[in-house]
């Protein structure tokens, strides 16, 4: 008994990138968003917004009141998941009594933390399927070094969170895209055969869609690979 089945639900987005490209004025635009906010980076912007979160347990309350009471907004946006982290890892401290994560034996500190994670991604997933509503998530970018046996090692830029969170970020998400400045190299000539280059601004901003070695991403929509922000 097969049937051919179209997906209809509400997308999570990942947008990350480096400070000041644009993540939260992006993310103001969707349709009819909520904030909740982990830190301040909301500029000039004049949002929607939950009080600031101080604890997991606000981000967990928040979700349920959007599942469940009657709203307008049609968007959750949490900026940034980078500093939602933190919270997350107080919230298993505090349920282990300990100090810090290391505290706790062979790496299960990480490991609890990462439980946290997919019970987070349980909420947003009941809010989307119950409510429609599409999820954001912001979060900064930072740069590691890749070592692929098959390759030279290379620098590519991910998101600023755990090496274990990091991707289970990724494969939750629908889109998981990079914002950045667009750069074009330029090389000058110094004199006597030498040359110096240049990274020079185009002044575009882009989202990068697709993973390359440069940079994580992803989507589940046939996009381009660069896109205007």
């Amino acid at each position: 008994s097969i049937q051919k089945v179209t997906s209809t639900k509400a997308p999570i987005f990942v947008i990350f990138g480096g400070a000041g490209v644009g993540k939260t004025t992006l993310a103001s635009e969707f349709p009819a968003p909520v904030f909740l906010q982990t830190e301040r980076g909301e500029g000039m912007l004049t949002l929607d917004a939950f009080p600031m979160i101080d604890s997991l347990a606000d981000v967990h309350q928040a979700i349920e009141s959007l599942a469940n009471e009657e709203h307008a907004f049609q968007t959750l946006v949490i900026d940034s998941l980078d500093h939602l982290e933190p919270l997350i890892w107080a919230d298993v401290c505090k349920r282990e009594r300990v100090e810090s994560l290391e505290k706790i034996g062979f790496g299960k500190g990480f490991a609890f933390a990462l439980d946290d994670w997919r019970k987070l991604f349980d909420g947003l997933e009941y809010l989307r399927d119950k409510k429609g509503m599409t999820i954001v998530l912001i979060a900064h970018s930072k740069k590691v070094r890749v070592e692929d046996p098959g390759l030279e090692s290379y620098d590519q830029t991910i998101l600023k969170l755990h090496k274990n969170a990091a991707p289970l970020v990724v494969e939750k998400a629908d889109l998981v895209l990079y914002a950045k400045h667009d750069i074009r190299i330029k090389k000058e000539e110094q004199g006597f055969g030498s040359t110096r280059t240049r990274g020079i601004s185009t002044g575009r901003r882009i989202l990068q869609t697709s993973e390359t070695p440069a940079a994580v991403a992803k989507n589940r929509y046939n996009l381009p690979l660069e896109i205007e922000l």
